[in-house]
């Protein structure tokens, strides 16, 4: 679908072979579009331009687990920051892109997007965020969190086990759901703390697993289970390469084991078992709020080097 407003062409791309024309705003994640186009994580019908003539003056993208039939996350939007009319040109793109993108009666996406740590100190990126969250402010969207973007690096530090805690395989999925929703009780996350808003904590942490985990192509035998000598579960970890980098998608202990210093030995295994894949990196997240997940990281050899800012609608 082609709309021509004024002297404004919005369209989605016709395919692969525009990405040139779609890369030239620039952001760090342009390399990776072929590689998602590729592997279904997108759709040229997903990636939307604003041209005025050869010029392109905003775009917009949604991206998927491979091969869904539905866009999971609008995480890219950008604006020409020279183009004196922007903010309205993104304010249509994003109107006539939703429409066709996003299915009609299906919740519409959260929009992700990566910023530098200061990006409240440096006017170029606070005004490119304000800008952009302006625009989507107008079309009812609303800051759902801040989030800390971490990385461990070779040669970081990998501790052994302590013996205070035994590591197992993950049983069965009842086993993990059962764990998740236990540890969303009293969570400081921002998306588990609005998911139970929806829906019980089961019921959450069952599209979790479905929506997510079962997404990871990594061997499951990665994931772990934390266990007292005795047996007693005490928390978990999902460490996963996610398609892009080796990651820890999930970690948690159980409210009845917290503040007993578990959760570093459960990190280091998570560490442990991604350290001996030979990555070069493991990466990790956050929300900035969540103060405990984000020291116990940071002991663990994580340090922040961005951030990511998330808005819902709704």
């Amino acid at each position: 679908m082609t709309v021509e407003q004024n002297d404004l062409t919005l369209r989605p791309l016709t395919g692969p072979d525009e990405l040139p024309l779609f890369t030239r705003l620039p952001y760090q994640t342009n390399g990776e579009f072929a590689g998602d186009l590729a592997a279904g994580r997108r759709r040229p019908s997903w990636m939307w331009v604003a041209l005025r003539g050869d010029r392109l003056v905003a775009r917009a993208a949604w991206w998927s687990r491979p091969h869904h039939d539905a866009p999971f996350l609008l995480d890219i939007f950008d604006l020409d920051d020279t183009a004196p009319d922007r903010l309205d040109a993104g304010t249509r793109l994003l109107r006539a892109a939703m429409a066709e993108v996003v299915p009609p009666g299906a919740p519409i996406p959260e929009y992700t997007r990566f910023v530098p740590p200061d990006w409240r100190e440096s006017p170029d990126s606070r005004r490119a965020v304000e800008e952009r969250r302006s625009v989507l402010e107008d079309l009812g969207a609303r800051p759902l969190v801040e989030r800390l973007r971490m990385e461990w690096r070779r040669g970081g530090p990998v501790p052994e086990p302590d013996g205070r805690l035994v590591f197992r395989p993950v049983g069965d999925a009842e086993e993990l759901i059962g764990l998740m929703a236990e540890v969303l009780d009293g969570t400081l996350d921002a998306h588990g703390r609005a998911d139970l808003t929806r829906m019980p904590a089961r019921a959450a942490a069952e599209a979790q697993y479905e929506d997510e985990l079962t997404g990871y192509r990594s061997p499951r035998e990665w994931w772990r289970i934390a266990t007292l000598p005795d047996g007693e579960p005490v928390g978990f970890v999902i460490p996963v390469h996610n398609g892009y980098n080796p990651t820890i998608a999930y970690i948690g202990v159980r409210p009845a084991h917290r503040g007993r210093g578990y959760v570093d030995e459960i990190l280091g295994e998570g560490t442990r078992v991604l350290a001996a894949q030979g990555v070069d990196r493991i990466r990790a997240s956050t929300d900035v709020g969540n103060t405990p997940m984000a020291k116990a990281f940071a002991r663990a050899g994580y340090p922040p080097y961005e951030h990511q800012l998330d808005m819902t609608w709704g």
